[in-house]
């Protein structure tokens, strides 16, 4: 079945293809035929005017061997094998032929007048016999030596053989197109079914991958565009194989994030109903039941976020802020923590920074997330830094670590919805890309640089406030 693309080739590119060529074999079998008609016409008009020349001093009606003469040059024609010589009188009737048999009178008097009218005394027509032959006739009048035409000659000559000669370049011509229109189909076709036949496997290979068969890949079978398309397929087979492992590990990370602090409430609930627990352990399950609940709500916050940021439903209340006390209120939130696990906090805090256009509390969940997994992936003993410097038209929070750092083949993929890099240390995985997307809101940036063993270092962008910004806020 013709169908897809080479049903629109053959209906767009051979229809159009067919339709030139057959003006083309219209136009030269016309231009064929009135070459073959045109050339015979010379050929009647010529021997024409030489007659009217040689017999223009002639007067039938009052001089016998005028006639004669006239009967003489009719019937010595040289060239009456191929053309009739007839003499028609001024009625327009043949009086003789140079084939000594009655001729066709059916025309001659239209012939006769005619030539009569015609302002150079030569008329040329073509008309068909009453036996069906075609024939082309050239009639001229004969004038005396004082002007006055007194007869006229019809020169006929029959186009049979011209027809045929025309017929026979047509047939050439149409089997020269038919040659020409194959030698563009079937080369056109085996080219479309080089294109055809590959995508239709693309087709096939891509289904397989829709419903799950990553394994699958693409054939590559030219190296071309069709070949990068087989190299993109089995790209995005590979990708959409690590996104999906990237999420079944997330869910799999995200159900132990969650179930390990439910086990905790769930225990010390548990342990706190049954008699009267002391003080003391009150206190402990409390304080470990409240710890955990701020751990699930911060889970379920960043799970939320991350899906605002999917679906754009995420709404930055920009306004003119301190970026100094949003990153004061972050340093002061985990800086106890950081020094409970035995692990030094050097914050740098400069004098003033200007003001940025940003949402505060989006600014501060990324410090806190940026801070956090410094704190999270240092060891005890190790050395958390933080400083602020500015340029012309950026400040910059730089945040350091000396932990286990990033290997690199993990730091192109490590902003990644769902990627993590160190399985043994808990979170979800979204953090950052959370976090990267949040600043790429504010026209900032989320720069990583990391050296495994050594340490994380972590830029955070965000343009200062000018006065465009100014203006947007006064707006």
């Amino acid at each position: 079945m013709v169908n897809g693309i080479t049903k629109r080739w053959l209906f767009n590119y051979l229809v159009v293809t067919v339709v030139i060529i057959i003006a083309f074999i219209v136009g030269l079998s016309i231009a064929v035929r009135n070459y073959y008609y045109d050339g015979i016409e010379s050929v009647l008009t010529d021997a024409g005017m030489q007659a009217r020349e040689a017999l223009s001093d002639i007067d039938l009606s009052q001089d016998s061997g005028g006639e004669a003469h006239i009967r003489s040059y009719v019937e010595n024609f040289g060239d009456k094998e191929r053309i009739e010589l007839s003499v028609l009188d001024m009625d327009g009737r043949v009086q003789y032929s140079s084939t000594g048999f009655p001729s066709d009178d059916t025309q001659s008097v239209n012939d006769a007048e005619q030539a009569l009218s015609s302002a150079d005394g030569i008329s040329v027509k073509i008309r068909s016999l009453v036996s069906g032959e075609k024939i082309m006739t050239c009639t001229v009048a004969l004038k005396n030596k004082d002007g006055e035409v007194y007869a006229a000659l019809r020169f006929a000559v029959s186009l049979t053989e011209a027809d045929t000669r025309v017929l026979y370049a047509i047939v050439i011509i149409v089997a020269a197109a038919v040659l020409i229109l194959a030698s563009v189909v079937i080369p056109g076709l085996m080219f479309i079914r080089t294109i055809v036949k590959p995508v239709r496997e693309l087709c096939a290979t891509a289904r397989r991958i829709a419903q799950g068969d990553y394994e699958t890949t693409a054939a590559k079978m030219y190296d071309d565009e069709i070949g990068e398309l087989s190299d993109s397929i089995n790209y995005m087979s590979e990708e959409i194989k690590t996104s999906d492992s990237m999420k079944n590990d997330f869910i799999s990370s995200i159900s132990h994030e969650l179930r390990t602090p439910l086990t905790a409430i769930k225990g010390w609930a548990e342990t706190m109903s049954i008699g009267e627990p002391d003080p003391v352990t009150m206190g402990k399950g409390l304080n470990i039941i409240i710890n955990e609940t701020e751990r699930l709500s911060g889970m379920v916050e960043e799970l939320l976020d991350f899906s605002r940021l999917q679906n754009g439903r995420m709404v930055l209340v920009m306004d003119k802020m301190d970026l100094l006390a949003e990153l004061d209120e972050a340093v002061y939130m985990l800086k106890e923590r950081a020094v409970s696990e035995k692990k030094r906090f050097v914050y740098e805090q400069p004098e003033g920074v200007a003001a940025v256009l940003g949402d505060k509390n989006r600014l501060r969940q990324v410090f806190i997330n940026i801070i956090d997994n410094a704190i999270k992936y240092t060891a005890e003993g190790g050395v958390i830094g933080i400083r602020v410097t500015c340029d012309e038209d950026q400040a910059h929070v730089i945040i350091s670590d000396t932990g286990c750092g990033i290997a690199a083949e993990d730091l192109p993929k490590i902003k990644d919805k769902f990627y993590k890099a160190n399985q043994t240390v808990r979170g979800s995985g979204i953090g950052l890309a959370v976090a990267d997307e949040i600043m790429k809101l504010h026209k900032g940036s989320l720069d990583i640089a990391s050296e495994e063993n050594t340490g994380t270092t972590v830029t955070i962008s965000i343009p200062l406030l000018d006065s465009d910004d100014e203006e947007i806020l006064r707006s």
